[in-house]
C-alpha cells in the first residue's frame, strides 16, 4: 500500500458531508474479518459502491487513560502499529488490491462501534461486519462491538461467518497423530 515513510501519516478522522453510498467493512485481522472483507469486496463489485475497509483503534487503556498521562511519541507508535494491523489485513484477506473497485482503507481512533455507526450512516450505506465465533459462549463473550454496532445501525448490515471445515474433516484431524505424518503416502511414489 504505501512505503514506511507514509504509512504513519495520521488519518483519523470522520468528516461528514455529501457522499455516494459506499461498502464499510470492519477490519481486525481475524478470519471472521477476512471473510467480511471479501464479501465486501463483492458486494462493493456487484453494486459499483466504493469500499471502506475500517481498523477502529483506541490508545492501550482506553480514551480515559491516556488522557491521565498523555504521550504524544507513544500515540504516533500505537497509530502506526494500528495502520500496519490494517494493511496486513487487508493484504492478507484480499491479497492485491482488486483494480475494479474503488477501496479507501480508513483508520479510524475511536471505539469501533461508534466508528462502524459512522461511517455507515445512510441507508443506501451496507455494513460488513465477520459474524464472530459460532459458539454461544465464546459469541456473547467478544461480541461487544458486534452487538454495539447492531443496536445502533442505521445502514443494513451483513453478517459474514468465515468458512469453516466440514464436520467430518475436523473429526479426521483431531485424530491424526504425528506419526500419521511419517507414513508414506502410497500416490506421491515416497
Amino acid at each position: 500500500m504505501r512505503n514506511d515513510e507514509t504509512a504513519c501519516t495520521p488519518e483519523t478522522t470522520i468528516t461528514p458531508g455529501p457522499r455516494p453510498a459506499r461498502v464499510v467493512v470492519g477490519v481486525t485481522g481475524s478470519p471472521s474479518s477476512g471473510a467480511a472483507l471479501r464479501r465486501a469486496t463483492q458486494e462493493a463489485r456487484l453494486s459499483g459502491r466504493p469500499l471502506i475497509p475500517v481498523l477502529a483503534w483506541e490508545p492501550p487503556g482506553g480514551e480515559a487513560a491516556y488522557r491521565l498521562a498523555p504521550e504524544p511519541a507513544l500515540l504516533a507508535l500505537w497509530e502506526c502499529n494500528a495502520r500496519r494491523r490494517l494493511e496486513t489485513a487487508v493484504s492478507e484477506a484480499l491479497g492485491a488490491l482488486p483494480r475494479d473497485v474503488a477501496v479507501e482503507p480508513m483508520l479510524v481512533r475511536a471505539p469501533a462501534a461508534f466508528a462502524l455507526n459512522a461511517l455507515a450512516d445512510r441507508p443506501e450505506d451496507l455494513l460488513v461486519l465477520g459474524a464472530g465465533p459460532r459458539r454461544p459462549l465464546l459469541r456473547m463473550l467478544r461480541g461487544y462491538v458486534r452487538r454495539g454496532t447492531l443496536t445502533r445501525a442505521k445502514a443494513p448490515v451483513l453478517l459474514v461467518t468465515p468458512a469453516g471445515r466440514p464436520h467430518r474433516v475436523r473429526r479426521e484431524l483431531r485424530r491424526l497423530t504425528p506419526e500419521d505424518f511419517l507414513r508414506r503416502s502410497p500416490g506421491l511414489g515416497v
